[in-house]
């Protein structure tokens, strides 16, 4: 009785939870999940996520970004596409092509990209694409 509710719970909070890469560590491959990451290493790779994206001062991603919401104050080579709001910290470098819905640069960011925005953006991966026709 008791375990069955404490599984409901643990499955329906999966998606809030907070992934962490932490300073020192070097990921190479892709990454796909459903939940916030906040990233302080290396990303030598794709991420995926429905959640928020927190790129602290030294992190990088070497790759693609797919998610709702990204804060960045580290720097990211590739290609960005955030649902929502892609936030650059003065801290920031961005170096690659950006999709957003909403874009906020602090004085001091360095942005080197392409930038489209779009209001209202269906989708962060081929997969919802696909779902949704």
């Amino acid at each position: 009785m008791f375990s069955d509710q404490k599984r409901l719970k643990s499955t329906s909070e999966a998606g809030k939870d907070q992934n962490r890469i932490a300073a020192g560590t070097l990921i190479k491959g892709e990454i796909t999940g459903k939940g916030a990451f906040r990233i302080e290493g290396t990303l030598e790779g794709n991420l995926t996520t429905q959640g928020k994206v927190v790129i602290g001062k030294g992190g990088i991603i070497n790759g693609k970004l797919e998610c709702e919401n990204a804060d960045v104050e580290g720097r990211i080579t590739g290609n960005l596409h955030v649902k929502e709001v892609l936030s650059l910290r003065s801290s920031a470098i961005i170096d690659g092509e950006v999709t957003t819905g909403k874009l906020a640069v602090e004085p001091g960011a360095k942005f080197n990209a392409s930038c489209a925005m779009h209001a209202g953006i269906k989708s962060i991966s081929k997969n919802d694409e696909k779902r949704s026709a």
